[in-house]
């Protein structure tokens, strides 16, 4: 029976994964915006989805743990060396069961819930093991900004190769600037079948994969297909501490559909 129809219900799950020891930024998903630990921003966005059944924190942390149960979430605690979210995320799902499961970085802050429906809609009503997002890069800093990773795709819209690197590159242009419809974002979250998961995380880590430190390339190097759909909804994404005057700056500017109250 085809994945694809449409009176087969399969259920979702999001899973956010969040370290505490990040190098870039300990404590990251506890930095205070708005208000709020930004796990809580992460979470409230993803529980007000309406086609996702049920989301959970993945952590490693008692300090997350506890503020994840403080604002009323549900969190598991997973002490495993885990090399990715991607093998934290297979490790729920081989817990819990279920059927598809999103991948939804500590970091990715969305403005508007349907961000995620712009990506579980589509992939449910398709034969693709694994699928992800993208969105238009508007600006030239972001192209050549290696903490910002671009996706090209072939003409079905299959991911041909993710990188830090500005692709494709213009070779023509001594400028190069970011070309609409061209060049693309990828967005920090996935979706996949708990049977691709659990594939995912079966497989050695990947060339590519380490070379740009991406845990998308493991699927690519061993030849699942990853769908890419285009999102038109904004997210705040926080690497460094640098990135946070920033991220609040779009957080406030994207206080309606956070469903924020300005003072």
């Amino acid at each position: 029976m085809p994945w694809g129809r449409a009176d087969v219900k399969r259920s979702v799950t999001v899973v956010i994964p969040a370290r505490y020891g990040s190098s870039r930024f300990p404590g990251k998903p506890l930095v205070n915006l708005m208000g709020k630990p930004m796990i809580q921003h992460v979470y409230e966005q993803a529980k007000a989805c309406r086609v996702v059944d049920e989301v959970l924190v993945a952590t490693d942390d008692e300090r997350i743990q506890t503020a994840v149960e403080r604002f009323g979430g549900k969190v598991v605690i997973m002490t495993e060396p885990y090399r990715t979210g991607t093998d934290r995320v297979a490790a729920v799902a081989q817990a819990r069961g279920g059927d598809c499961y999103v991948d939804l970085q500590g970091d990715e802050i969305l403005l508007h819930p349907d961000l995620i429906t712009d990506l579980v809609e589509p992939f449910l009503a398709s034969d693709a093991p694994m699928g992800t997002l993208k969105r238009q890069i508007e600006s030239d800093q972001d192209l050549h900004n290696p903490g910002v990773v671009k996706v090209t795709t072939d003409r079905d819209g299959y991911a041909l190769y993710f990188s830090r690197a500005p692709i494709p590159l213009v070779r023509d242009d001594p400028k190069r600037a970011a070309v609409p419809g061209l060049h693309f974002i990828h967005l920090g979250l996935y979706i996949y079948t708990r049977e691709t998961l659990s594939r995912l995380t079966a497989l050695p880590t990947g060339t590519l994969e380490e070379a740009e430190k991406l845990e998308q390339l493991r699927a690519l190097e061993h030849g699942i297909r990853i769908r890419v759909w285009e999102t038109a909804h904004q997210s705040v994404r926080i690497d460094s501490p640098d990135d946070v005057p920033g991220a609040l700056e779009q957080l406030c500017g994207g206080t309606t559909s956070l469903g924020i109250t300005q003072a």
